[in-house]
């Protein structure tokens, strides 16, 4: 138990670390530091792999994996296969928090801090759902089946559906403003402003709503995912979060070329419902270092395939008029 919580107190020291010391004042962060972040992250779940490899080959604190010998070098690939899967995820999570800052004309000095609490509260909440999702597995083995199709039926959906939701109708906002008084200018940083005597919400925090609802709904397909690699629940856990922590600075990375990677929503389409194949098929493959080095093949070439198709073809035609 204590590894689980060193890991946590790790994790909420990175979040402290890049909210207290490197992002303490609200500013637009530049392209070319945003990459420089992303990059970091990634570095650190690099690296984190490698403690994940120590961690299993030694069979510290008890870790194992039955029949996946050695166990060091299984821990690795499926921690960072799982992370793959998890960052590619991410990545259509993101081109929906693009969608709601526009929606909300969120400032570019501001949508650091919104996303910070996104991505702290979504930490918490997959870490909820994980533990949740495991002691279920644990419990009840054919919930595996309902995944599988389920991530089929997602697949295809994200596959095919290449129009953007619509926030305005989106039953969340709808709901809130019926029920909770909004104020419709920005008030600073603050996501709640007295008026009248009551309490409103901001733009701020209306984005901020909508963004935890999104990966809510994300997580939907994520988590059942990474149960498709491995049931581990450390390396589950571990991946998933890692993961998650790089979303902010990869953002500020992306936000400007979002239109580019129009092809990558198909490729994503194609890893779930490839995904929920192997769910499906569980009790056929055989597991083993050989699938392993499959699937993080699989994974690796589609996302591959989504990125360079959308940098080669992604241009939308000029309008003519």
């Amino acid at each position: 138990m204590w590894l689980w919580v060193a890991f946590i107190v790790f994790v909420f020291f990175l979040v402290a670390l890049d909210l207290g010391v490197l992002h303490r004042e609200a500013r637009t962060i530049a392209f070319k530091e945003a990459l420089m972040l992303s990059a970091g992250w990634i570095t650190v779940a690099l690296a984190f792999n490698v403690v994940i490899f120590f961690l299993y080959e030694n069979h510290w604190c008890g870790l194992d994996l039955a029949g996946s010998e050695p166990d060091g070098r299984a821990a690795a690939v499926l921690f960072l296969t799982g992370f793959l899967i998890e960052k590619s995820l991410g990545l259509d999570n993101l081109f929906f928090i693009a969608l709601i800052f526009s929606y909300f004309r969120i400032p570019i000095a501001s949508q650091h801090r919104v996303l910070y609490w996104g991505i702290l509260g979504a930490v918490i909440m997959r870490a909820a759902m994980i533990l949740a999702g495991t002691a279920l597995i644990e419990r009840v083995d054919w919930i595996l089946y309902i995944f599988g199709a389920f991530l089929i039926v997602s697949g295809v959906r994200m596959g095919l559906v290449g129009h953007p939701p619509d926030i305005e109708k989106n039953p969340i906002i709808i709901w809130i403003r019926r029920f909770f008084p909004v104020f419709p200018k920005f008030a600073g940083e603050r996501f709640v402003v007295r008026r009248r005597g009551q309490l409103a919400l901001t733009p701020l925090a209306l984005a901020l709503i909508m963004i935890e609802a999104s990966d809510l709904i994300f997580a939907l397909d994520s988590i059942p995912a990474i149960f498709s690699i491995t049931r581990d629940s450390f390396l589950v856990f571990t991946s998933n979060i890692m993961a998650l922590l790089g979303l902010r600075s990869l953002y500020f990375a992306l936000a400007g070329a979002v239109d580019r990677f129009r092809y990558l929503r198909t490729s994503l389409g194609l890893l779930l419902v490839l995904i929920g194949i192997k769910l499906l098929l569980k009790d056929v493959l055989v597991e083993g270092p050989t699938s392993m080095f499959l699937t993080l093949g699989a994974v690796a070439i589609l996302l591959a395939s989504g990125v360079i198709a959308s940098l080669l073809f992604g241009r939308r035609a000029p309008n003519c008029t």
